[in-house]
């Protein structure tokens, strides 16, 4: 969905900050669970869940005292588009890692434990 300026005008009308408050912290809360799934380190050791933790409260911190009601529409919904791709991303990796294991069990006739879905929302 792209807002434009003519489009903007009618969707801000519709944004009450009760409606806005509560899709940010739906974002925000989508965003930490996410985040869960990286848990490997980057090259100094820092569990990678937590930088994107601390950089998702860093972005919102920030955007806090937005009141201009196309700009918030505009973050929330690249904000969601952004972390449906995260996901879609990630799950396609995981999907990759899992045929690729379940390849080496089949080639060297083991059995595959568990069912090799971790996969994100």
């Amino acid at each position: 969905m792209i807002i434009t300026p003519s489009t903007g005008q009618a969707t801000a009308k519709h944004l009450t900050a009760a409606v806005t408050r509560s899709e940010a912290v739906s974002l925000y809360r989508e965003i930490l669970r996410t985040a869960k799934a990286f848990h490997w380190c980057d090259e100094q050791g820092t569990p990678w869940h937590a930088k994107l933790k601390a950089e998702a409260r860093k972005e919102f911190e920030a955007s806090k005292e937005e009141r201009d009601p196309l700009i918030i529409a505009r973050m929330l919904v690249t904000g969601r588009e952004c972390v449906r791709e995260v996901q879609r991303k990630f799950n396609e990796a995981d999907r990759k890692c899992w045929e690729r294991i379940q390849n080496d069990v089949n080639r060297g006739g083991g059995e595959s434990k568990g069912s090799g879905k971790s996969g994100l929302r």
